[in-house]
């Protein structure tokens, strides 16, 4: 596959450029990028910032907080960290299976004698333990798949800066991330550093060094700044302010927690929300008008979660499932 190279480490701006390129490249061919960030959090699209960090800390360390375009959950970047996006030329979103879109990475891993394997809902591990959560989104006839890859980030700061914010649980919260997450590291070749690792992958996802780097114009890169400036870098965006709802529930499912908040005047739907760490493959605010408007009645509301299922606006949170939100 050719890549494409980001322009430096700064979290507000890699968000955006992954954005940028799902939006505007138009490459015929998938192609693909690594790139790093500075000490930074990266919040799903359909979270709630304020309960996913540890804003104290955030503060006082200058970590920055960016929210992606795609679902899924908080995750923590740092220099030790090795971030990659696929970029997919494809005529539909149906059936796009994570695994599949993974195997470019997988093979990269394998031939690197590091024995991942994709499993769960969005997870690579080795030897059992999480190295990778990785999240997609379709827009404009691409998928992006895109995700984290450890190679040897720092845990204790990990779980500061997300939301473990009483230091009584620090350590007990440190240990258990400890036993979950997995350093690339530690299964690597030894002596293997992080930009070995970074060369021997994009060696492995260029065909062996056959495939060319896409350069980005300097307008283009203008482009990327822009809209860094203009929406990823802002308050509005990464925190965001919602109306107040006077009714609200949340489950989590095998697909991942979902919370629907609706503001009802006279039995009919005003506004509506959808906060979670769901795997949307599109985003459900494309067919948020569907629900304006209706009664608030489940039997009334489920026909809008019929007709939409096939296009992954929840992830794999079945209709029955997103109904029973609103028989509570």
């Amino acid at each position: 596959m050719r890549y494409v190279t980001y322009l430096g480490t700064d979290a507000y701006t890699n968000i955006a450029t992954d954005t940028w390129i799902l939006n505007n490249l138009h490459a015929d061919e998938p192609i693909f990028a690594l790139w790093q960030n500075n000490n930074a959090v990266i919040v799903g699209k359909n979270q709630n910032t304020f309960g996913e960090v540890n804003q104290e800390f955030i503060d006082q360390h200058q970590i920055e907080v960016v929210r992606r375009v795609t679902g899924g959950g908080a995750v923590y970047h740092d220099l030790g960290n090795l971030n990659f996006t696929l970029f997919v030329p494809l005529d539909s979103s149906a059936n796009t299976d994570f695994k599949q879109f993974s195997e470019p990475v997988l093979k990269a891993l394998h031939n690197l004698g590091i024995p991942a394997e994709a499993t769960g809902r969005n997870d690579l591990v080795v030897n059992g333990k999480k190295i990778s959560g990785v999240a997609q989104r379709y827009a404009k006839g691409y998928l992006m798949h895109h995700g984290t890859l450890l190679f040897d980030s720092n845990v204790d700061t990990m779980v500061r800066a997300l939301n473990v914010a009483d230091e009584k649980f620090i350590s007990k919260a440190a240990k258990s991330v400890r036993s979950r997450v997995g350093m690339i590291k530690e299964a690597a070749p030894e002596g293997l550093t992080l930009q070995d690792f970074w060369e021997a992958v994009q060696y492995e996802l260029t065909d062996h060094g056959r495939d060319s780097e896409i350069l980005l114009t300097p307008e283009q890169k203008q482009e990327i700044i822009r809209l860094t400036a203009d929406q990823f870098s802002t308050w509005d965006w990464n925190y965001g302010q919602s109306p107040n709802f006077n009714f609200k529930n949340h489950a989590k499912y095998d697909g991942g927690i979902i919370e629907v908040q609706v503001q009802v005047e006279g039995g009919v739907i005003q506004d509506i929300n959808f906060t979670g760490d769901f795997l949307m493959l599109r985003d459900w605010r494309d067919i948020k008008d569907q629900f304006i408007g209706l009664p608030f009645e489940a039997d009334q509301i489920r026909p809008v979660f019929e007709k939409n299922q096939d296009q992954q606006y929840f992830g794999t949170i079945s209709v029955d499932e997103l109904t029973q939100l609103f028989e509570a």
